[in-house]
């Protein structure tokens, strides 16, 4: 059997990871500043990660959802505790695609409304709803083209509103940074005003927090930079470090319902052991506080290097922007720099490492990318 052919791979295979490093097959050593689409949270083979999720598998790996794991309870608190909304309600499942899929599906159990607004440039996943909210036509099949959703222009309060005076909508749903739409930033000021006209009018908001989500901001969450307190939040990405897991936060404004939402998999006993171990070591190493300062590290740097159109980010998610194709430079940077780095577009670099990576690390990076730019 063959594997379905559905992304083009560089010839190489990472065999090993420790902290913001990993190693391929043939001993060559990289500095990892992408995290494997920003899903390494607190580094590579963490030894208390690795620890909490091999006691927990001699133990137990799995059990239905039908009888109590405590484990999941302890993440609820751990993580309200940690991002500021033990208010909330967590619903645990697989993966940032099915979380923001239960979140649009929660909104519309609530208010009765169907339509969506979303973004130009957004991507939420790839399973029915959440791909036909994600801004790319190429993706979205004639089957998931029955959910009514429109696509509007990032940081313009006016479109939104005219929208939603209409009265049909049901979630508008936003990245806390947009990740594969290139690192486009919504303003505070924006964020501060989509709260309130979602408020004013009826409709959820949803905050997708799967890649600018855990720390990677600077903050727990990138909206959090706002103040504002959106009605649900998803999550994904880091929350495991690599074991796939994604979360729903829930608002008390919503009221739980048997059947409603359910899974067979989600916050497996596995799973939950990996996240507690994820919010252990982000507490203990104060790695929120150190993607704030790195990232700002590195954000003043890069803005000063020439010949880059723009660089945009918060913390340790990062987009360097050319005025060109970039595949030359990131191809440079892996094969004669060995360094790991991500791509939005043709034209933009996006970084997105662990949130363990040191100012020292930042510098080597920093080094090998003024030595492929020749400046």
């Amino acid at each position: 059997m063959k594997l379905f052919d559905v992304y083009p791979l560089f010839n190489i295979e990472i065999v090993r990871g420790k902290g913001c490093h990993v190693w391929d097959t043939d001993g060559n050593e990289y500095l990892d500043l992408y995290g494997g689409h920003a899903v390494i949270s607190v580094g590579h083979s963490h030894p208390a990660y690795v620890k909490a999720i091999t006691e927990q598998v001699g133990k137990l790996g799995f059990y239905s959802n039908s009888v109590i794991n405590s484990l999941q309870q302890q993440l609820a608190d751990r993580l309200g505790k940690a991002c500021g909304y033990d208010d909330y309600s967590l619903f645990l499942i697989n993966s940032g695609a099915e979380a923001n899929e239960n979140a649009l599906k929660l909104a519309s159990f609530h208010n009765g409304k169907k339509r969506v607004l979303a973004f130009k440039h957004a991507f939420h996943g790839r399973t029915s709803a959440a791909v036909r909210v994600t801004d790319n036509p190429k993706i979205i099949a004639p089957v998931n083209e029955g959910l009514p959703v429109t696509y509007l222009p990032l940081n313009d309060a006016a479109a939104v509103e005219a929208e939603l005076k209409k009265g049909d909508v049901s979630s508008v749903i936003i990245e806390g940074i947009q990740g594969i739409g290139g690192i486009q930033m919504p303003t505070d000021a924006f964020m501060q005003q989509l709260r309130a006209l979602c408020t004013e009018y009826g409709a959820c908001l949803i905050l997708d927090e799967i890649q600018s989500g855990y720390g990677r901001s600077g903050q727990f969450f990138a909206h959090q930079h706002a103040g504002i307190r959106p009605d649900l939040i998803t999550v994904a990405k880091g929350i495991a470090n690599g074991f796939p897991m994604g979360g729903l936060l829930i608002s008390p404004m919503f009221k739980p319902v048997y059947g409603m939402l359910g899974t067979t998999f989600g916050g497996n006993h596995l799973a939950c052991a990996a996240a507690i171990a994820v919010l252990d070591i982000m507490q203990q190493e104060h790695l929120v506080e150190n993607a704030a300062r790195v990232g700002s590290f590195l954000l003043d740097e890069l803005h000063k290097l020439p010949g880059i159109k723009e660089v945009r980010g918060r913390g340790l998610m990062i987009g360097v922007e050319f005025e060109d194709s970039i595949k030359e430079v990131r191809s440079r940077l892996l094969f004669e720099e060995k360094v790991f780095t991500g791509v939005a577009g043709t034209n933009t670099i996006r970084l997105l490492p662990p949130l363990c990576l040191s100012m020292e690390e930042a510098e080597v990076f920093l080094k090998k990318f003024r030595h492929v730019l020749g400046v």
